[in-house]
């Protein structure tokens, strides 16, 4: 046979192999397609949302193993986002003298404008290494009843009205949690849920509001390990992930009070910013001094002097100590 003879033979059985349609292995039962250079433009793999042509594609071959069987596609991750989205009365939080974008220019307004500003100041100021995130910052008290729910929903919402920042509420009073309730929304599974059970995603739980710049994370399922979930690597890795997800996203934590519960110094070991609310007229010195004795050690401590009267027959107002 000629050189040229065998240069015709070599080109039609390259012609012939381009044409061959994919085989099945015996073993797996995984398609096998032809090296790509011979893989004519024309005969490309179905793609995954055709499942008819799919199904004659794999007519031919063997029945496939049942871990092979349906192969999870490239964007497989995205089908997991069932994220909730619940409805905040804003005309009830309004007239329970919360913060609203609807509700005007008011003292309350006023005074949240005041007390986010250095918080968002350090929230994306730069940091030594290996310091805590700036935008995880934790509202706490001494004690039960001095306002740091309220306090932590109004701060939400105020910094929920900035034009190039998110927020994520989260309920981390486990023992008593109460963000939900006051917003007037049902329990719901949160925090703890995610921190018990590793397979459930943040999608999962996250709850989106009316307020297109909130979300809301409950406090979840009850546990008598809260202060070791609260301490463990788990809750140092998803503290992260939500300080780092989105760029511009500030994370408040609703907080156990720091005299009846070890969760909140749990909590604080993880935070890059703490707001201690203490009650005007009420909170006794000795409590409020105990209460920072707790948090010795950490240099980013700030204060809320809630319910305030300064002039009669005025509305509550807060005053803010920043250090």
């Amino acid at each position: 046979m000629s050189i040229i003879e065998k240069a015709a033979r070599r080109i039609d059985l390259e012609r012939a192999q381009a044409v061959v349609p994919a085989k099945a292995d015996a073993d797996t039962g995984i398609e096998v397609l032809p090296p790509a250079a011979s893989v004519a433009p024309t005969h490309a793999a179905p793609e995954p949302v055709q499942p008819a042509a799919a199904a004659t594609t794999a007519a031919a071959a063997p029945a496939p193993t049942p871990d092979l069987a349906q192969p999870a596609p490239a964007d497989a991750p995205s089908a997991r986002v069932v994220t909730r989205k619940v409805e905040l009365d804003l005309g009830k939080m309004r007239d329970m003298g919360m913060v609203t974008a609807a509700g005007g220019r008011t003292a309350l307004v006023e005074d949240f404008r005041i007390i986010k500003r250095p918080l968002l100041k350090r929230a994306f100021a730069d940091r030594a290494e290996g310091a805590n995130p700036g935008n995880l910052i934790m509202l706490t008290s001494s004690l039960p009843g001095e306002g740091k729910t309220y306090c932590a929903i109004n701060l939400a919402m105020s910094i929920a009205m900035e034009l190039d920042h998110t927020v994520l509420l989260v309920d981390a009073d486990v023992a008593r949690p109460s963000v939900l309730r006051t917003l007037g929304l049902p329990a719901q599974r949160g925090l703890m849920d995610l921190l018990v059970d590793d397979k459930l995603d943040m999608s999962d739980v996250l709850l989106r509001t009316n307020v297109d710049t909130l979300s809301i994370l409950a406090a979840g399922t009850s546990t008598p390990r809260a202060t070791e979930l609260l301490a463990s690597s788990s809750m140092a890795n998803l503290v992260h992930e939500i300080a780092y997800r989105y760029p511009d996203r500030i994370v408040i934590f609703d907080s156990p009070p720091l005299l009846l519960t070890s969760e909140a110094r749990a909590l604080a070991s993880h935070m890059g910013q703490i707001v201690v609310v203490v009650e005007a007229q009420k909170t006794t010195q000795h409590a409020v001094s105990e209460a920072l004795r707790q948090l010795e050690g950490y240099t980013n401590v700030n204060l809320i002097y809630n319910k305030t009267r300064d002039i009669p027959g005025i509305e509550e107002t807060y005053d803010y100590n920043y250090g």
